[in-house]
């Protein structure tokens, strides 16, 4: 099914059945009109159902899901109809009326019921057949999503570390450290809280952009701390960042990707920017880093396409991804719709 929607097969299918029919039901036009009158009244009549058909399912159905404006976009239903009807009538009288000659079917409205009912017709059938497809498709994501969550949580149960073990020991070697050796306590105070973040906070589907944003922060300073001062690294976010919710752990494969790539050069400084701002309802990610020319590129990791794929089963059409992997420097753009 998925191969079918995926290379268009469905609308090829429905075409195929659709102008075969009206090709068998109207084969009598060529021994009265000829071939040329024939392929041209398949043309004219399955071209306006086309043009009706996908004005309808590309322009006025996407817009009704969004209720936004949709008043306006429900008046090219008529519109449409009323256009085919007058086409078609145009075209009948021409071809019924002046070049087979038959005066009964000289009339501009002599067809205009049967028009209207095939228009009609064909319009709701196609409609149903484009809703089917949707919630076929939206079905498919939900599984998905199911079975990527129930993958991660094996991962997770795979990996997981007895907690209180854990903390215990950090707590021991945090007390080991010299009391004046601040910078190593805070170190592995800040280690403690990602871990703790990971362990107990991200089992839900959601997680507090404050949250994420102190996880993502603690991760930069422990870079931060291992890098020189050849680094120059920026980690800024704006004030408009809270009341709002993402999925655990969503951005950090790309700051992930950033630290792993970024150059070592030695002659200039080697730079990793990273920006979180929000608009409206539209929540920016973009992190900039410089990388060594002969590095291999970086668009390619698992992380990466991980994270892509990620976000097409829980975003679909609610987000924007732009990479550009130049050869000293990588570039990623991430746009969200968030609620």
């Amino acid at each position: 099914m998925e191969k079918l929607f995926r290379y268009k097969l469905d609308h090829v299918l429905f075409w195929l059945l659709t102008i075969g029919f009206h090709a068998y039901t109207h084969s009598n036009i060529i021994d009265q009109a000829g071939l040329g009158q024939f392929i041209l009244e398949l043309v004219v009549r399955d071209g306006l159902l086309a043009l009706v058909i996908y004005t309808n399912l590309l322009v006025v159905m996407p817009k009704l899901s969004k209720q936004k404006h949709s008043k306006i976009f429900i008046l090219l239903i008529p519109v449409t109809l009323v256009c085919y009807v007058v086409l078609k009538n145009l075209h009948d009288v021409y071809l019924y009326g002046m070049i087979m000659n038959n005066p009964a079917r000289q009339g501009f409205f002599h067809n205009t019921f049967y028009n209207l009912s095939i228009v009609v017709f064909y319009l709701a059938f196609a409609s149903t057949l484009y809703l089917s497809k949707q919630w076929y498709i939206q079905k498919e994501l939900i599984r998905k999503i199911e079975l990527e969550r129930l993958n991660t949580e094996l991962e997770y149960l795979k990996a997981q570390i007895n907690p209180h073990f854990l903390f215990n020991s950090l707590n021991t070697v945090f007390f080991q450290i010299d009391k004046q050796n601040t910078v190593a306590r805070e170190t592995l105070s800040k280690f403690s809280d990602m871990l703790r973040y990971q362990l107990y906070e991200c089992n839900g589907k959601e997680i507090a952009i404050e949250k994420e944003m102190l996880y993502l922060k603690n991760y930069v300073e422990l870079h931060r701390l291992r890098l020189g001062e050849q680094y120059e690294i920026r980690f800024a976010c704006s004030d408009e960042l809270k009341n709002f919710t993402l999925p655990p752990l969503l951005l950090l494969p790309f700051i992930e990707n950033a630290f792993k790539h970024v150059s070592h050069f030695t002659d200039r400084k080697n730079i990793i920017d990273i920006e979180l701002k929000k608009s409206g309802n539209l929540f920016q990610l973009k992190i900039f880093n410089t990388k060594d020319t002969k590095a291999t590129t970086a668009s390619g990791g698992i992380g990466l396409k991980n994270v892509q794929r990620r976000l097409e089963l829980l975003y679909h059409d609610r987000y924007e991804l732009e990479i550009k992997d130049q050869p000293e420097s990588f570039d990623v753009q991430l746009n969200l719709e968030i609620s």
